[in-house]
């Protein structure tokens, strides 16, 4: 069965289609938990509330995770608070901002 690293390794696969960040190092991932049955729940928030890619996120997540082993379901819980900020990204994640010219 899979492991919470190795979703978490999955799940930066999934990147944010506005910014071309994945998701983990954006800091957009708060938590993850899988049941017995393989089901596996991520606590996660968006850069705003109103993003209008919220749907692909969630095929990306689905996408990355269903391959791993024992995973036979992905639902995304959309946790607005604490609201995501800058903060919340890794050290790679800001590198990458940057690099773009956000910072």
């Amino acid at each position: 069965m899979a492991t919470e690293d190795d979703i978490r390794s999955a799940m930066k696969e999934v990147e944010d289609p506005e910014l071309g960040i994945n998701i983990v190092d954006l800091g957009l991932l708060y938590g993850v938990r899988q049941d017995d049955e393989g089901n596996v729940t991520l606590d996660m928030t968006l850069t705003s509330m109103g993003c209008p890619l919220t749907e692909q996120i969630l095929a990306d997540s689905r996408a990355a995770l269903e391959p791993l082993d024992g995973v036979r379901g992905v639902d995304i819980n959309w946790v607005w608070d604490p609201p995501w900020s800058p903060d919340s990204m890794s050290e790679e994640g800001r590198f990458m901002m940057k690099v773009m010219g956000y910072g």
